[in-house]
């Protein structure tokens, strides 16, 4: 993957920390000029209030090889989107890779709360921020997506179509909110594909990010430490593992092939080859069909 993106531009939006600064890194990594937008800076913290910022991904970026642009973006003002997208093409002409990370809902649902129970402001603001902020960003980015042909839209969920399509998804509004991204790409993939473009919906597995991490009380240096309490953490991967999925799918001159599909971080593993940062494959949703939702004890054995 050494430069193979040298030429191409990439937005990632929600690029602050998780799975969007893994896929900022790693397109950096492969030689892109990668746009990161967020909420969180330097001067001021989103309503997460946590360390990292969107500053900090964009040298991450640069530090992988590429060349990172942090552009503090609010994605559910449509002004500021098409300001960033106005900026992209000033400054390069071209949009090669969308894609739609944005989220932000983590204090926002309650585990297997019934609707009727669950908070409906945050509920709301969950739908808002998972939903419209990536209908907004398509909105104003495709038209210069468009402009060449080959480019790729990623939009980034939870869970497969299969698997989402059989399992109920923590609680009604975080079910709606991943399902409904689920169908964006597929939707997408009718309007791009005729176009030239191609449109794909990803999930990681279960990812060790930044937040996960402090849940647990590990670092990423020992992170095992977790396995005690938690033992099918043991198929967990680096937001770095998604990036690669979405580095390689930028560079596939075949892409085309995945339109409107439902792709997984640990299958494009076993279709590009590529492996996360300790050079393992974990397969993370066929182990939770497998091994963790039929109550089976923690074992990552052929699934890593």
């Amino acid at each position: 993957m050494t430069q193979a993106l040298r030429d191409k531009v990439a937005l990632v939006a929600g690029a602050t920390r998780g799975a969007g600064r893994g896929i900022a890194v790693e397109l950096g990594a492969a030689g892109a000029t990668v746009y990161v937008t967020g909420r969180s800076t330097r001067a001021r913290r989103s309503e997460y209030d946590r360390p990292e910022t969107i500053e900090d991904t964009a040298d991450l970026v640069t530090e992988a090889g590429g060349r990172g642009i942090a552009v503090p973006t609010d994605h559910l003002d449509p002004a500021q989107v098409k300001t960033l997208v106005d900026r992209i093409d000033a400054e390069q002409g071209r949009l090669d890779v969308l894609v739609n990370d944005i989220w932000g809902g983590e204090k926002l649902f309650d585990w297997e709360a019934p609707v009727w129970e669950h908070d409906l402001d945050k509920g709301l603001r969950l739908l808002r921020l998972a939903v419209e902020t990536h209908a907004i960003t398509s909105h104003h980015a495709l038209p210069l997506l468009l402009r060449r042909p080959g480019g790729l839209v990623v939009e980034l969920t939870d869970g497969t179509a299969d698997y989402n399509r059989d399992h109920y998804r923590v609680s009604f509004f975080y079910d709606l909110a991943k399902s409904s991204v689920l169908r964006m790409a597929f939707a997408l993939g009718q309007e791009l594909g005729p176009r030239g473009a191609t449109a794909v919906a990803l999930t990681p597995g279960w990812m060790r990010s930044e937040i996960m991490l402090d849940e647990f009380g590990v670092r990423e240096d020992n992170w095992r430490d977790a396995l005690e309490k938690v033992p099918h953490f043991a198929i967990s991967e680096t937001p770095r593992y998604v990036g690669r999925a979405v580095a390689a799918l930028a560079a596939d001159p075949d892409v085309a092939r995945f339109n409107g599909t439902s792709l997984s971080s640990g299958g494009l593993a076993l279709e590009y080859g590529f492996t996360d940062l300790d050079g393992s494959r974990p397969d993370a949703w066929r182990y939770l069909v497998e091994v963790q939702d039929p109550g089976r004890p923690a074992d990552v054995t052929g699934y890593r």
